[in-house]
Order: structure tokens, then C-alpha cells, then sequence
């Protein structure tokens, strides 16, 4: 088992790519061609978390999860980076909307077999703290938050 994260869409041989399948016997064309036609509902280039199980036979199967949330923050905030010295410095701000939208592709994202119990509440609290460690400030909430 392999992780990877990967352009959607635009997964193309790359030495990345290649040292992580090299090992394993998997074909990277193949790789990329099935990775590439799994992701075209995405918007192409958005970064996809990629779970690939390689066979002996040289197989594979390959599972895609949504991008890292900090990914999400920084598109919603319009910002290249979090902030240097975050509760000193803020890079930008998010609405309280954009959190809960957030929250429901992660919800989506949870395999709920293995994490029960886990709610958008919860998920969106986590994703505030995301915020606060970034130094992204959330708009439409009381101070409270």
C-alpha cells in the first residue's frame, strides 16, 4: 500500500510518481491512465489523496479521498500560505458558510466503518481550528468560536 497525492486529471509520469511504483512492479502509464479516467469529475489539477494496493501480478487497485483540509482553507481564504506567525498575523478570512461546505466534503470523505460516531459539527470544529492555526480568521460567527 502506497499513498501519494496527485493532480486530478492530470496524473502524467513524473519521478515521483515513478519511485513510488517502480518498487512494486506497477506500470506507471497504467497507473496514470486509470488514475486520469477515476478523476474526471474534478476539477483537473486539484490535489487528490491517493490510496493504490499493488498485487504480486502487478495489479493494483486505487481508492481517492478528497484533499487536505488546509488545501480547502486556503482556496476558500484566496491565500497562498497560512500565516508565519498565526494569533500574531492574519493571512486572510473565511466565512462561516465556506467552513460548513468544507465540512460536508470531509463528512463524504470519512469511511464511517472504521470512524463512527463522527458528525459535521465535529468535523467543522476541527476545520475552525485548521483556521486558527493557519491564521485565517472566520467572518459570520459570534467571538465565541
Amino acid at each position: 500500500v502506497i499513498r501519494l497525492t496527485v493532480p486530478a486529471a492530470k496524473a502524467a509520469p513524473s519521478p515521483k510518481i515513478g519511485q513510488a511504483l517502480g518498487s512494486l512492479g506497477v506500470n506507471m502509464m497504467q497507473f496514470c491512465k486509470k488514475f486520469n479516467a477515476q478523476t474526471t469529475e474534478y476539477n483537473p489539477g486539484i490535489p487528490l489523496r491517493v490510496t493504490m494496493t499493488a498485487f504480486k501480478d502487478g495489479t493494483f487497485t486505487l481508492s481517492t479521498r478528497a484533499p487536505v483540509t488546509s488545501w480547502f482553507i486556503k482556496e476558500a481564504a484566496g491565500v497562498e500560505k497560512g500565516a508565519s506567525r498565526p494569533g500574531h498575523e492574519t493571512a486572510g478570512s473565511i466565512h462561516v458558510k465556506q467552513i460548513y461546505e468544507i465540512g460536508k466534503i470531509k463528512l463524504k470523505d470519512i469511511d464511517q466503518e472504521k470512524i463512527k460516531n463522527v458528525t459535521l459539527e465535529g468535523i467543522c470544529k476541527t476545520i475552525v481550528a485548521n483556521c486558527g492555526s493557519m491564521g485565517i480568521t472566520i467572518d459570520g460567527t459570534p467571538d465565541r468560536m
